[in-house]
């Protein structure tokens, strides 16, 4: 059994006992968060929605927060003597699926 659900303007294909790096949710350690946003259920049959599956869902449980590795962006523009160096660390949320409900 899976699903597809959308959050944080991403969509992830889960199933029961997944860990997958989301982006970052208000919520702490242990915690536990719902995602009401099924796209797709499969138990057995394809359930699409249009947009959600009506009545599914997916509980999960918070396991860590964290950010990501820095990514360098450098902006370079030659003969001019222009150069800028920034960096960037994208937080994210680590979750667990627990459990589907379609």
């Amino acid at each position: 059994m899976y699903a597809v659900i959308k959050t944080g303007g991403k969509q992830y294909k889960v199933s029961e006992g997944d860990i997958i790096t989301i982006e970052k949710l208000e919520s702490e350690a242990g915690d536990k968060v719902k995602f009401e946003e099924v796209l797709a259920v499969n138990d057995g049959e394809l359930k699409v929605g249009d947009p959600t599956v009506n009545g599914a869902s997916v509980e999960a449980s918070v396991l860590r927060n964290g950010r990501g590795k820095k990514v360098i962006v450098y902006k370079y523009k030659r003969k001019s003597g222009y150069h800028k160096k920034n960096g960037h660390r994208q937080s994210f949320t680590q979750v667990r699926i627990e459990k589907i409900n379609a």
